[in-house]
């Protein structure tokens, strides 16, 4: 499943970068504190500027948002193929190409039999 960079809209880009920034959030590492394991949420995302990219794609500046919709595009093919998928099922993303034309999704009509007319 791959989302090429042109198809984002503002839209998809502010559901994405919050999706991803729960998506490594809710990765964890285990640190000594106190000489005691615990485990700590990732700070993945704040490494990522993730929480400017969010608030410039809300802001209600559009060169605010145009700006986010960038960095978001620049950030985009950074990350792993795996936290990509992630993130795109959990938006609910799909490509039209790779549907079943069972999946009511797809609008593809079918293939006609020229031996069958």
């Amino acid at each position: 499943m791959v989302l090429e960079q042109e198809t984002f809209t503002t839209e998809t880009a502010l559901d994405a970068a919050a999706e991803l920034r729960r998506v490594l959030a809710a990765r964890t590492h285990r640190r000594k504190v106190m000489g005691q394991e615990v485990l700590v949420p990732g700070q993945l995302g704040e490494a990522l500027q993730l929480p400017r990219i969010l608030n410039r794609l809300q802001s209600k500046q559009q060169r605010f948002r145009d700006q986010g919709l960038d960095d978001f595009q620049e950030l985009w093919p950074t990350l792993s193929a795996s936290t990509r998928e992630k993130v795109l099922r959990a938006i609910g993303w799909y490509d039209p190409k790779n549907l079943d034309w069972e999946d009511k999704r797809s609008n593809r009509r079918p293939k006609v039999d020229p031996g069958s007319a």
